[in-house]
């Protein structure tokens, strides 16, 4: 088995951790010239950007071919899940990619502009993701079929809601951030970074790649980066995954 990851926090690599196999993380695999794997099973592990999919994720959907008997993907998200899973199915399909397994489970939800750590922290007992995440391992050992149906509401709601969410990618993206001067120029930031959109000279600088994982945010041992208007200067990082695992996934700097 072979499980594909893309995390910024660690929430998504603690789930891959969790479910096994050989662990690959994508952005160190787009580096390859062909995208290709077979294994009897292969999966996906991937956290929920703006109600749908990281655009990591998105473009390697475009570029990949799966060799398998059984492929699954699951989306790990902090609220609701939006029309990832839909989304997932529509950009896999453009490539002639059919998941027999997808799921999205509900995890401490790190997006600063909107919510509080604290918060967050508090309520993860009542987002049974303990119990959910071992219901989805037993799910992908036993090879069970599952694509959760989509209400009318939700198919209703959800074009409102991603153009909403969509407008405010570049304010909550690293082109909305402030580096205070609590910096140290450690360089952090450019080795937790899944896309090369930072770099450190006499000042930290973003370019304009970011895909809004967070993973400098969280990552920064000063706190001095900051999104626009964060609810919470608590920072998170999944406590099954290491800082270096992180770095070990997403640093570009070769």
């Amino acid at each position: 088995m072979k499980t594909l990851y893309f995390t910024g926090t660690g929430n998504s690599l603690a789930v891959a951790k969790r479910i096994g196999g050989e662990l690959l993380s994508i952005p160190q695999e787009m580096h390859k010239k062909e995208i290709t794997y077979a294994d009897d099973v292969i999966g996906l592990v991937f956290p929920v950007y703006y109600g749908s999919l990281p655009k990591m994720i998105r473009d390697f959907l475009g570029m990949v071919k799966f060799e398998a008997d059984y492929l699954f993907a699951v989306a790990t998200c902090g609220s609701g899940a939006g029309m990832v899973l839909p989304d997932l199915q529509k950009a896999a399909e453009a490539n002639d990619i059919r998941f027999d397994y997808l799921n999205a489970l509900v995890m401490v939800d790190n997006f600063l502009p909107v919510f509080e750590i604290e918060s967050e922290i508090k309520r993860l007992p009542e987002k049974k993701t303990e119990e959910n995440l071992s219901k989805m391992v037993d799910d992908i050992e036993d090879r069970k079929e599952y694509v959760p149906s989509i209400s009318l509401k939700a198919k209703a709601l959800a074009p409102l809601a991603k153009k909403m969410l969509q407008d405010k990618i570049k304010d909550y993206s690293s082109q909305g951030f402030v580096v205070n001067d609590d910096c140290t120029l450690c360089g952090i930031c450019t080795t937790v970074c899944p896309t090369a959109n930072i770099s450190v000279a006499e000042k930290i600088t973003f370019s304009d790649k970011c895909d809004s994982c967070y993973a400098c945010v969280h990552a920064c041992p000063q706190t001095a980066i900051h999104p626009k208007k964060e609810q919470s200067d608590k920072r998170f990082r999944n406590p099954d995954v290491s800082l270096q695992e992180i770095i070990t996934a997403n640093n570009q700097l070769k």
